[in-house]
């Protein structure tokens, strides 16, 4: 249903306010609060029976067009406007949208939503994410919110304020509307902050009913979800008693969202902390020996998507202060990742032959990058250098005589595209939105800065050739161009590939904390 034109009456004054009835009451005050400065909290929208609440069905209330209502509540100070007005990508010139174009645009910070800022970034590495939130026809109040902030952010230049989808955020997730508490005399303060990680777990969960997509990009309806095909693993833990070896061990398969990279005092890099995670011993009853015993848990992965989460387990719970604590240590993250050692040996079997055969592909690749900058430098030495006066008429060397003669890149992309699928497994080529090789590049990095977990800031990394691939799935702009783009809520900057090292934590500066790495293609 379109938006109905409505008006609102406060202070003597009647202001035009839109209406969207597919949206919650708290989407609609927030508007009123854009025209009327009346902060959500002190204000009364009057309506027939009664007042309207957060909760309240429209449909009960079934406004009209060009309706009128009452608002009651003092009014603070409005919305301040945008520095700078925003200006729409159609409303430019060809050199505006060149340079509009060179970095994506970021995220006002509301009060604390860095959090929430950081998040929406990140994901916005799932390119077939937006995909599917476009094409599908009925969508969930969430992931149409999420899928109107996208379509905004992708048509202007300016910092966007995500004021809609904030209110529908904290709508769907009651925790991230709490207040902060920590004033002085107890005096309550604005909006809390709150975990990137659970905003990324909510916000998936949220996303679980968006429909799947085919391999063209169109909607499969009654077929598998988009979460289940792209961020769903599956894993399965096997659990033996170590004091009872007779005993049958107990097979257990659950999907997970992520996988978790434990801390220790020993942990130095993240695969060996995924390792400890999925290698663990706890204690439960034995029903063999009728007592408690200890047990040993493995843990493997039997599917792999597209899209696989890591989750730095950097927050513990510390009895001696009674709140979450932030673990320091310097883990250092990879910016490739070979998951193959943490599969099942039936997976890993399937994913073999396609991982081995790519490893080498992209050595041959890496080489003929190189070749073909060489001859580029050669060619524009030899050109610069030539006397202006000198003949066009120069006799050309045989073309099997020049040296890094290739053929297009696009030739051998084809054949290896070929002679990967035909070693893809037939199971896993059935399954889409699962990765086919096993292996994975690194997209995106939520960071938290700072020493509390109830504290802190947070920024979200996403790696620029996200945002510059060619329509058709090819290779991006510039292969060797391995720079990040850095968002720090509407502050967008490069971050250089050489400083990833910097956020491995070790301190109390931008720590990696949710990482999220894309399975790498065939071509």
């Amino acid at each position: 249903m379109a938006p109905l034109q409505v008006h609102v009456k406060h202070a003597g004054k009647t202001l035009d306010v839109e209406l969207d009835t597919s949206l919650p009451p708290a989407v609609f005050k927030d508007a009123v609060y854009q025209v009327t400065g009346v902060p959500p909290e002190r204000m009364k929208v009057m309506i027939k029976g009664g007042v309207l609440k957060d909760d309240t069905d429209w449909k009960k209330v079934a406004p009209k067009a060009g309706q009128t209502f009452m608002v009651i509540g003092a009014a603070g100070e409005l919305p301040k406007p945008p520095e700078k007005p925003i200006v729409f990508l159609e409303d430019m010139d060809e050199s505006e949208i060149a340079e509009a174009l060179s970095l994506p645009v970021g995220l006002k910070n509301l009060g604390n939503t860095c959090y929430m800022n950081a998040t929406v970034q990140a994901m916005r590495a799932i390119p077939e994410l937006q995909t599917a939130l476009s094409t599908s026809p009925h969508l969930d109040v969430l992931p149409r919110a999420l899928r109107d902030l996208y379509s905004n952010m992708s048509r202007t230049t300016e910092g966007y304020i995500p004021t809609t989808f904030l209110t529908v955020l904290r709508q769907a997730v009651p925790q991230f509307g709490e207040v902060d508490r920590s004033g002085k005399n107890g005096i309550l303060g604005g909006y809390a902050q709150q975990d990137a990680e659970e905003c990324w777990t909510q916000l998936a969960n949220g996303l679980k009913e968006v429909p799947g997509i085919d391999a063209t990009g169109n909607t499969v309806t009654g077929g598998r979800r988009f979460v289940d095909q792209f961020m769903m693993a599956e894993m399965r833990r096997e659990l033996k008693c170590d004091e009872a070896p007779e005993e049958p061990s107990t097979i257990t398969v659950e999907k997970v969202l992520k996988i978790e990279c434990n801390i220790s005092a020993t942990t130095n890099y993240m695969h060996t902390g995924i390792k400890d995670a999925m290698n663990s011993q706890l204690d439960k009853n034995s029903p063999s020996l009728g007592r408690q015993a200890v047990y040993s848990q493995t843990s493997r992965l039997s599917r792999l998507p597209s899209y696989l989460t890591v989750h730095m387990v950097r927050f513990a719970w510390r009895r001696d202060i009674g709140k979450k604590a932030k673990i320091m240590r310097k883990v250092k993250f990879a910016s490739e990742f070979d998951a193959l050692e943490v599969v099942t040996d039936e997976l890993k079997s399937k994913l073999t032959p396609v991982s081995s055969r790519l490893k080498a592909i992209e050595k041959e690749r890496a080489e003929r990058r190189k070749v073909r900058k060489r001859t580029k430098v050669a060619q524009e030495a030899s050109s610069s250098s030539r006397p202006a006066e000198e003949s066009t008429d120069v006799e050309m060397a045989p073309a099997s005589d020049v040296p890094g003669d290739l053929e297009e890149e696009s030739v051998y992309r084809a054949r290896e595209l070929q002679e990967l699928e035909g070693l893809a497994d037939a199971d896993l080529k059935n399954d889409y939105g699962c990765s086919l090789t096993g292996l994975y590049d690194l997209v995106a990095i939520v960071t938290h800065k700072g020493a509390d977990a109830d504290a802190g800031h947070y920024i979200g990394f996403v790696k620029k050739s996200v945002f510059h691939a060619k329509p058709d799935g090819g290779p991006a702009f510039d292969e060797d161009d391995e720079d990040w783009y850095k968002f720090d809520d509407d502050k967008v900057s490069v971050f250089p590939r050489e400083k990833l090292g910097t956020i491995d934590g070790g301190g109390e500066d931008a720590s990696a904390y949710v990482l999220l790495y894309r399975s790498k293609p065939l071509a």
